[in-house]
């Protein structure tokens, strides 16, 4: 993390001012230097001799696109798993008019490392890393078991609605030629399960390494909830075991931590459904051509919105790779 000018964020020091006070002040300000998709800026809140840790989140990408849920269904979505006792950051305060500052929400921070490498690689998570294959497969569970209609904002959201119809249409706003896409399409459409007899669950929709928080006792929070939506459960199991969230690790299909058996039993035995791998490759494929269809959106909007910077631009290469992976998974090369 990089030190930020104090002097840059005025606007974040009135928005602290309405709601906690004229005395209150912000201090120790720092800008992630990862994650680029929001401004996120982690600062103390100063009350007196009082010091709390909180981030604050403002949306950079406006477009009628896009897969992000509104800032405002984001911290909907935090306030009730956090009702729930889910491991999510305390959702604090949202932005309003008044403010100034756009659309966005501060939140609580939690101490924790998200570093994917370090998770999945480093010796210092060399004794947790069972732990949070169980833990993944027990949030997880967690989450599908809540009330739907405690998420009922979230319906008509069109990844709700229809999660392949939602990216074959995002994908053809872009206009851009992706065989590799319209072969996944096809497939997937062929290869769709039937409906589902129960509802739809809520899913987190990015559940995955990187998203993530962990410590020695494994997770202390799970972030970045802007693409939930309702929906069948094995869409988030497919997403967190996808290749491109293995970090380096393919042999370890549930985010390069581990094997199937312990996080699948972890899911079941915590009230989730019956899964299993063949199950969930449909949803494997699926992450795949959606995650593709997320990078194509980042390096459209650097090439020709002006959304400009070195990570949205590498996402043009990345969708190369990234449909590569999908090829060799459709033609069953890779679990």
């Amino acid at each position: 993390m990089s030190d930020a000018r104090a002097d840059g964020f005025d606007d974040l020091r009135a928005a602290v001012r309405r709601r906690f006070g004229a005395s209150a002040a912000i201090d120790k300000l720092s800008v992630p230097s990862l994650g680029g998709s929001n401004r996120t800026v982690v600062f103390d809140l100063v009350e007196g001799a009082a010091r709390r840790r909180l981030v604050s989140r403002q949306e950079t990408l406006v477009t009628d696109h896009s897969p992000f849920l509104p800032p405002a269904d984001q911290f909907r979505t935090m306030q009730a798993v956090y009702r729930h006792g889910f491991p999510v950051p305390e959702p604090v305060f949202e932005y309003d008019a008044a403010d100034g500052m756009g659309a966005g929400f501060v939140s609580a921070f939690v101490e924790g490392e998200t570093f994917p490498k370090a998770l999945v690689e480093s010796e210092q998570f060399a004794a947790v890393r069972p732990r949070l294959l169980v833990q993944f497969g027990e949030l997880l569970a967690q989450l599908h078991s809540l009330p739907p209609a405690e998420f009922g904002f979230l319906r008509q959201w069109p990844d709700s609605v229809d999660a392949l119809q939602a990216q074959r249409r995002r994908i053809d706003h872009y206009g851009e030629p992706h065989p590799a896409l319209e072969l996944a399409l096809r497939w997937l459409e062929r290869h769709r399960p039937p409906p589902a007899p129960a509802p739809a669950v809520f899913l987190h929709g990015d559940f995955r390494i990187g998203n993530i928080m962990a410590g020695p006792r494994g997770v202390t929070a799970v972030l970045d909830w802007e693409c939930s939506h309702l929906g069948a459960p094995l869409e988030d199991l497919g997403w967190l075991s996808t290749r491109s969230w293995r970090f380096g690790r393919p042999q370890l299909p549930v985010g390069g931590i581990g094997p199937w058996q312990p996080f699948l039993d972890a899911y079941r035995g915590a009230g989730g459904g019956h899964a299993d791998p063949e199950s969930i490759r449909y949803w494997q494929v699926f992450g795949l051509m959606r995650w593709t269809v997320l990078n194509i959106m980042q390096a459209f909007e650097h090439v020709h919105r002006g959304r400009r910077g070195p990570v949205f631009a590498a996402c043009g290469r990345n969708t190369a790779l990234i449909e590569y992976e999908l090829l060799m998974t459709l033609a069953g090369r890779y679990d």
